[in-house]
């Protein structure tokens, strides 16, 4: 745009005012194949990433480079340490932190999660247990759900080393290569212990109807406030008109 511009301004600095008139149309002109070409370009990059079947990898750049900026990581025994002077503040670190022991973890800045068991939870049936393999990537079809059955997710996780804070669930789900859904759903900061937490998410109810049935793609993630990935599951499941036969 700027080497247009400048060509208009140049030719009436030398007395050719009377190509003025025709230079700007030009330039128009230029401007309107330009606007056209982005339109279609913004169409086409819109619709590679609707077809993408794991297509959030933008939309979690974007989630990294608008994340509140934290302050510097701090061991459990320099938490107790900092504002030691603030009785409140001591209380209430101390009852975060419970009875762990700080000479197995008071010197590890890094936090660790390890989810231990997943599985679907609906009335009336027996619990879904999710097998988690090493590689993230289950086999085949993970599970099936009836459709229009109401249903919740459960997992027991291990906190080690440090307190996470911000842990976080998101869940991006596609069908025939198409995002049909995406949620996040905030677990809470808790702090290290020997035995695991248990955590149980908000009932959804799954679609129904012939054209929700059929099969699906999803990507599922447990994360931090700073977006450290402990656990990552991509997965394919079937919503179908009855619960699979057990």
């Amino acid at each position: 745009m700027s080497l247009a511009v400048g060509a208009v301004s140049s030719s009436k600095n030398m007395g050719f005012d009377e190509k003025k008139e025709e230079a700007e149309k030009s330039t128009r002109e230029i401007e309107e194949g330009k606007q056209e070409g982005d339109d279609e370009g913004g169409k086409i990059s819109r619709q590679m990433s609707e077809a993408s079947p794991y297509a959030t990898d933008q939309e979690e750049e974007d989630d990294e480079k608008s994340k509140l900026q934290l302050g510097p990581q701090y061991t459990l025994k320099e938490q107790l340490e900092k504002d030691k002077d603030d009785e409140s503040l001591r209380r209430w670190k101390e009852q975060l932190l419970g009875s762990v022991d700080l000479n197995n973890v008071g010197e590890t800045l890094e936090p660790d999660v390890k989810i231990f068991s997943l599985s679907i939870i609906s009335p009336g049936r027996s619990d879904i247990v999710l097998p988690i393999p090493e590689d993230g990537k289950p086999k085949g079809i993970w599970f099936t759900l009836k459709e229009g059955s109401k249903y919740k997710l459960k997992f027991s996780f291990q906190v080690s080393n440090n307190i996470v804070s911000g842990l976080k669930y998101t869940n991006t789900v596609w069908k025939t290569g198409i995002k049909v859904d995406s949620s996040k759903e905030m677990i809470g900061t808790f702090s290290p212990q020997i035995e695991p937490y248990t955590h149980i998410m908000h009932e959804e109810t799954t679609p129904s109807g012939m054209f929700s049935r059929g099969s699906y793609t999803a990507r599922s993630k447990f994360l931090d406030d700073d977006n450290k990935c402990y656990l990552e599951i991509n997965y394919g499941f079937d919503i179908r008109k009855e619960w699979a036969s057990t």
